[in-house]
């Protein structure tokens, strides 16, 4: 059954096996055209007339001028950063959706420090102290789920899920307590800010995660942990058949994973928004899912298409104010962006053939149309002359006078022969006679 499916299917679908690198990046920068202009096409959908500006606004949104490259540049780097702790624990097949919780609680233990040390202790000693206690904050709340998994076996999807909803619990009642007006928002943080860098903001946390990105990338290709991770990954009874520990690689890729995401909440209180919310992260750490798996989790990809995400988000952002969208027009324009990206993906990792068979078959049926219509062309000719010579027997027969001259012709011919037989017998007679003389 399965074999006459695929004989009758239209199209033959196969995995490539050697296919050139710079066919499958062809590909991907054909798909993030193709993005750019369906992104337009929903912009001239909502507005009519916006197709070509729509394409304008997103460039000059991202590199009008300085400030707006280095905001792309630190959306950038807070949403790499994020992917990279997310990639060790996907290395391992530990499904971890909890980074948004994790930068939350790394920025929440930032904010801690500094509501209860700021102004007390010099700032620099602070950003310290801030890194340290964010640091901890993600790792723990990344190490629970960990524990679980690696002591009773637990669905490590659901709990990390469900980790980042009681982390923005914990923030909605440390807010409430801090501001007793009743307010939703903390406000804006005084202390425990990074200092400008050439008078611009954000350059330290873009040189941070350059840097993390480097030695992240190091750590996982080079190190003993780095390869005990990718080994439980591939199959933990081979991992455990070569004396590896599982439940400590377990805990400890989680550690490390839950330590960059609180490093992201930490650069988005003392470099970014100076402030805590709910809605700090931005939704970044589901984002950067997709990121670490459109990367294939290579730290190095995951760069570019960091960068490529924010400069549709950040571009749909400007476009949308100036075009007077609502507020989810970015994350429309950045569902466009995935979904076209990772539609790509498939065609860089699969052939798509049409079934020879059908085309075989739609060939054969075509020569047999043409053969029939010669057939039919025959047999009309035949049909015609059998019409036309009964119309002429018919003639015939209906005019007597042309019997007649037949008739009065076969006579002739017939009397002009006995004459002939007549003549010849009296010249052999008269012969004879000579003979005998």
């Amino acid at each position: 059954m399965l074999n006459k499916l695929m004989h009758n299917s239209v199209f033959h679908i196969t995995k490539r096996t050697d296919a050139p690198k710079w066919q499958a990046w062809l590909v991907r920068v054909a798909a993030v055209v193709v993005a750019l202009l369906a992104s337009a096409v929903v912009s001239s959908i909502l507005k009519a007339g916006t197709f070509g500006a729509f394409i304008q606004n997103v460039f000059v949104g991202n590199f009008a001028t300085p400030n707006r490259i280095i905001r792309l540049l630190q959306n950038t780097a807070i949403l790499l950063l994020i992917s990279l702790a997310v990639t060790p624990a996907f290395r391992m097949k530990f499904w971890n959706i909890g980074a948004e919780g994790q930068v939350l609680m790394g920025g929440l233990m930032s904010v801690v420090m500094v509501k209860y040390l700021g102004g007390k202790v010099d700032n620099s000693l602070l950003i310290i102290l801030m890194f340290i206690m964010a640091v901890l904050g993600g790792a723990i709340w990344a190490v629970i789920p960990a524990l679980f998994k690696a002591k009773w076996n637990t669905n490590e999807t659901l709990f990390t899920l469900m980790m980042n909803y009681i982390a923005m619990g914990l923030i909605s009642i440390c807010i409430a307590v801090w501001v007793t007006s009743g307010s939703q928002v903390l406000g804006v943080l005084k202390y425990g800010r990074f200092p400008k860098i050439g008078g611009y903001n954000y350059i330290l946390n873009i040189i941070i995660v350059a840097i993390i990105t480097v030695v992240v990338s190091i750590y996982l290709k080079f190190s003993k942990h780095g390869y005990e991770l990718s080994v439980v990954g591939e199959s933990q009874n081979t991992a455990k058949y070569i004396g590896i520990s599982v439940p400590k690689v377990i805990i400890r890729t989680m550690l490390l994973s839950g330590a960059l995401s609180g490093i992201a909440g930490w650069l988005l209180v003392a470099g970014t928004s100076h402030t805590i919310s709910t809605t700090s992260a931005g939704g970044m750490g589901f984002t950067a899912i997709l990121v670490a798996w459109l990367a294939g989790l290579n730290p190095v990809a995951m760069v570019f298409t960091s960068l490529l995400v924010q400069f549709f988000n950040i571009g749909a952002e400007y476009a949308g104010s100036n075009f007077g969208f609502g507020t989810a027009f970015p994350e429309i324009i950045t569902a466009v962006f995935f979904f076209v990206v990772i539609a790509s993906e498939f065609f860089v990792n699969y052939n798509v053939k049409i079934n020879p068979a059908l085309i075989a078959k739609f060939k054969k049926n075509k020569g047999g149309e043409n053969a029939s219509e010669n057939d039919s062309s025959e047999e009309q000719k035949s049909k015609d002359k059998d019409n036309s010579f009964s119309e002429q027997k018919s003639v015939d027969s209906d005019n007597p006078s042309v019997g007649q001259h037949s008739e009065d012709s076969d006579n002739k011919s017939s009397e002009q022969v006995s004459d002939q037989t007549v003549t010849k017998e009296k010249v052999a007679d008269n012969s004879n006679e000579e003979v005998n003389l």
